[in-house]
């Protein structure tokens, strides 16, 4: 595909099925009497029961599109999360949770938490649902019951761990109800490492859906109308304020910026498509990327941070866009001087640690080190894909350690390592951090939460980096206050201090394991 028609009137729409009524296999009545796989059964457990039920081609695309790394899993929320995110901040779109009611009410715990002042819909079930096939006849009744046209453009459908490893038939739905769009994923914690990727599993499923509907004719128009000028989709969640300012970048160029995916609504993924090129912000959304280049787009990496990082943005820029390289080296020469004074007016003095899980570590990492920070380690939960080389290359190259997929254990041993003036983490790593008097920052809110893209993005991380470093004093102060109050079973101020008693913890410890050993002699009989 190279060009997408639009109407202003008409919608195209994928082709649906009959919407005939889905026959259910016989019913074993003694599975009905069990437990049924629960979220307790283990990660192993239940991917091994997903495959088995018929879930085996998602995982295995699953384990392409997001490797694992040597732990378990990285440092992040509920994976759901980011797809449940992701639906929830579009416009006439409804999103249904099919999962145990405990998780379910976490999910829409966090998501009410981040804003999202919007109804989660809901299919309960229990073992008897779950193992007949009731419950995805209860989906299917849902689903038919919230597709009014009027109210929606798009119903998505997210399987929770549960109905995944019991094969939750969520590709049997009909891909269209009376004009009203249908999609069913699969975003299980054993099959999807982070919740950054699953925004990826959401954005990429959507934007399949729209190219197959641009592949068969005319399309919805975007709500402003179609630029004027050539395109640059965004792919990534960005800071409010990135985007005008690439769009000013971009303008001397004969570009314009695009809308950013994950979109806000269903035409936006129209207009997403019919750009000149994309800008792989966040490098992480492989399925979306996969669209993407099967609609013929090229895609850039990186982003225009720092004086190096936006010089060779504006190059790659040029280079997919056709812009002859006399214009891109005219905005080049009018913003890399502005860039260049923006860091020098600004500069971080200290040795710094970085890690989080919301994909723009690298990035961030960049500008660290042009502000003239000491950075040592760069992690980051997400993981290394072609779109992210140029900057892990140029980290490196200045002798800055990355590290993907990042554990907690990986981040708190660079703590040790390098003993930073500054750690920038997640949660727990601030904590440790706090713990041994290192001053610290949380990356979602207090980093991630700012401009980082040109001129404007030069001196935005200065003053709050350089007034954490400044802090240490004061968590001297702290400690040498608080000497002497204990630690462990001991803190706090006591007549009689605690006595520590190890050998209660080795009895239960015993008792944990005799108990363990006879759960797995009654799995092998």
């Amino acid at each position: 595909m190279t060009q997408l028609d639009f109407d202003n009137e008409a919608i195209g729409t994928a082709p649906g099925d009959s919407g005939a009524p889905v026959v259910s296999s016989s019913v074993d009545l003694a599975k009905t009497r069990a437990d049924g796989l629960g979220c307790h059964a283990g990660k192993d457990q239940m991917k091994q029961a997903a495959q088995a039920a018929g879930k085996s081609e998602v995982l295995e695309q699953y384990a392409r599109d997001y490797p694992a790394g040597p732990h378990d899993q990285p440092q992040s929320m509920c994976p759901a999360f980011g797809s449940l995110r992701v639906g929830l901040r579009m416009r006439r779109t409804a999103t249904v949770l099919s999962g145990s009611a405990c998780c379910v009410y976490g999910l829409t715990f966090t998501s009410h938490f981040y804003g999202a002042r919007r109804t989660v819909g809901y299919v309960p079930f229990n073992s008897e649902s779950l193992v007949t096939g009731k419950l995805f006849e209860d989906i299917r009744e849902s689903v038919y019951k919230l597709a009014d046209p009027a109210l929606y453009d798009a119903v998505v459908i997210i399987n929770l761990c549960v109905p995944t490893a019991s094969g939750v038939p969520l590709q049997l739905l009909p891909k269209e109800i009376n004009g009203v769009r249908i999609i069913g994923i699969d975003v299980p914690g054993f099959g999807v490492p982070t919740h950054a990727e699953a925004k990826d599993v959401l954005a990429g499923a959507m934007l399949r859906y729209a190219r197959s509907e641009a592949e068969q004719g005319p399309v919805q128009a975007p709500r402003n109308g179609r630029s004027q000028l050539p395109t640059v989709t965004l792919v990534g969640e960005m800071f409010p304020a990135d985007p005008m300012i690439l769009g000013k970048m971009l303008e001397p160029l004969g570009l314009a910026v695009g809308v950013g995916v994950p979109t806000r609504e269903w035409r936006e993924l129209y207009a997403a498509l019919d750009c000149a090129a994309v800008a792989a912000i966040h490098p992480f959304y492989t399925a979306t990327f996969r669209e993407f280049e099967a609609a013929g787009r090229k895609i850039v990496g990186s982003a225009p941070v720092g004086h190096d990082g936006t010089a060779a943005w504006l190059d790659a820029i040029g280079d997919a866009c056709g812009v002859p390289a006399a214009k891109v080296g005219a905005v080049k020469n009018m913003l890399l001087p502005a860039i260049r004074g923006a860091l020098a007016g600004a500069p971080i003095k200290g040795r710094i640690t970085l890690s989080g899980y919301e994909g723009s570590e690298l990035l961030v990492g960049r500008l660290l080190v042009e502000s003239g920070a000491d950075l040592r380690y760069v992690g980051t939960a997400c993981p290394r894909t072609r779109w992210s080389d140029a900057d892990r290359e140029w980290l490196e190259a200045r002798g800055v350690r990355v590290q993907y997929r990042a554990s907690l254990e990986n981040d708190l041993a660079a703590l040790a390592e390098f003993e930073p003036d500054l750690a920038i983490g997640t949660t727990p790593v601030v904590q440790k951090a706090k713990q041994l008097a290192i001053p610290s920052l949380y990356f979602t809110n207090l980093i991630s939460a700012r401009p980082l893209m040109g001129p404007a993005g030069a001196g935005s991380l200065a003053q709050v980096v350089n007034a954490a470093l400044a802090s240490k004093s004061r968590f001297d102060t702290m400690r040498e206050f608080f000497e002497g109050v204990g630690s462990g079973h001991a803190s706090g101020i006591w007549e009689d201090v605690p006595q520590d008693r190890p050998e209660f913890r080795e009895r239960y410890q015993r008792q944990l394991e005799r108990q363990a050993k006879a759960r797995k002699a009654e799995e092998m009989i």
